[in-house]
């Protein structure tokens, strides 16, 4: 038999060592992995040593994992193609005669991406190369081209296909598909609300983003002609998602037809070339790996903090509180926006949801100001889509954010990091409003759900 500890000392222990490993720089999924085996091995017994393939095994071989490589190998062969560039080229001319307009147009591009590409580091560092020296040539102000990119480049981890739903529909045993669709508004609403603060800074202070000068624009017949480059990419997004919320394929034979249509589309762009292929083979190994690689290690880690009864602690220790259903959910709301500061979505998603979903799932969410609340069967759905809102938070927070260091790698010397850590702020803000606006308002994320899966 191995070692006794109470749970409150393990729990210290136990996170405390996966902060320590963190802060010296090791890698997450062998920090979990490591830390997993080593505290089975020492507080455990040789038997509770079986839940090492037991927890592993079930991830090696669950179905809707194949989406995660050919998603993430749609969106590599889409970059190859350079889609981006045209895409950004098109919005932009369509775009630059209103003030703020670059700015505005960046993040529909982003939005529009994040349909093609769902890879947060792809679309940040393409748009960051194709975008900012387009509006630093304008003039614009630094800060706000930089919040531009930062926020609209965060959208690709929620609008559909995101990896990152795939993952949690997998760890959570949720509906896949209506994961997708509940997302689909959300994202919607966050570009909204990006391109409505632009527009309006842009118009209350018009040398924040300068539009176009009238020599530059382009007539209404040229923005016609140029839509047409753009018309295969979007019959893709189409596609791939028709046939998803229609209930015509599965979303893994969706992937597979958008990874088919991804090679289809460079080739239509005489950008197919087997050096493309290669590159876009090698991204989506390495991502994959370190996706899975992290799944193994956390899903050990977090099975032993639940057999050693860690999961009824924290939900004793959150319960016993006695706030409400909407206060339990704002605690929750707050951990995951601190540990966004110094972890990586996967392993936030792979800690917490585990412990955190029950929880949920034992609360009545009744609505709060008199409105719709959420039923019961659907809180696993709502909160997901809640969890992604918040971790696109993540990616702009300081002092870690991945975002803030995917832009610094391609900005130029005289925007320093700490600018862009000021840029990300307001954006932040917008995020939290809209994390807000779809708890208060549910319907935002359950009605197309509803809609196509009844």
């Amino acid at each position: 038999m191995g070692l006794e500890l109470s749970i409150e000392w393990l729990s210290l222990l136990l996170f405390g060592s996966l902060g320590i490993l963190l802060l010296l720089g090791l890698p997450m999924a062998f920090c979990t992995g490591s830390l997993g085996v080593i505290f089975l091995y020492v507080f455990g017994s040789p038997a509770i040593l079986n839940m090492l393939p037991s927890r592993v095994f079930p991830f090696m071989t669950d179905y809707q994992l194949s989406a995660v490589p050919l998603f993430i190998f749609m969106a590599a062969m889409l970059e190859k193609a350079g889609i981006i560039e045209e895409l950004f080229d098109v919005i932009y001319k369509w775009l630059g005669g209103l003030k703020g307009g670059l700015a505005s147009a960046t993040v529909v591009a982003c939005t529009v991406l994040a349909a093609m590409v769902g890879v947060v580091g792809a679309t940040e560092i393409t748009m960051g190369m194709i975008a900012l020296p387009a509006m630093l040539r304008k003039k614009y102000d630094p800060k706000l081209a930089c919040g531009a990119l930062l926020a609209g480049g965060t959208l690709g981890i929620l609008i559909p296909p995101s990896v990152m739903a795939i993952v949690y529909a997998v760890v959570a045993q949720q509906s896949l598909g209506e994961m997708l669709a509940g997302s689909v508004f959300p994202g919607l609403l966050l570009a909204g609300l990006y391109v409505g603060y632009i527009t309006i800074r842009a118009y209350m202070n018009p040398a924040l983003g300068p539009a176009l000068p009238i020599e530059e624009r382009v007539d209404m017949r040229e923005k016609m002609r140029l839509l047409r480059s753009t018309i295969t990419p979007v019959l893709l997004i189409i596609l791939v998602l028709g046939v998803i919320f229609f209930g015509v394929a599965t979303p893994v034979e969706a992937a597979g037809i958008g990874t088919f249509g991804a090679l289809f589309v460079s080739a239509l762009h005489r950008r197919l070339t087997w050096a493309a292929i290669q590159d876009a083979a090698l991204a989506t190994l390495k991502a994959t790996a370190m996706v899975m690689w992290i799944f193994f290690g956390a899903t050990i880690f977090v099975g032993f903090f639940i057999v050693k009864g860690g999961q009824t602690f924290v939900a004793d220790l959150i319960l016993g509180t006695g706030l409400s259903a909407y206060g339990v959910l704002f605690v929750m709301m707050l951990i995951l926006i601190l540990l966004g500061m110094f972890l990586d979505w996967v392993g936030i998603l792979l800690l917490t949801v585990p412990i955190f979903l029950p929880i949920m799932a034992s609360l009545a969410f009744d609505g709060v100001f008199g409105l719709a609340g959420v039923p019961a069967e659907k809180v696993g759905l709502w909160y997901g889509v809640i969890f992604m809102v918040n971790m696109q938070m993540a990616f702009l927070s300081p002092p870690f954010g991945y975002s803030l260091f995917y832009l610094k790698s391609v900005t130029p010397p005289e925007i320093s990091l700490a600018m862009i850590f000021q840029s990300a702020i307001p954006f932040l803000l917008l995020q939290a409003l809209g994390l807000t606006l779809c708890i208060i308002f549910p319907q935002i994320i359950l009605w197309l759900p509803g809609l196509f899966y009844k």
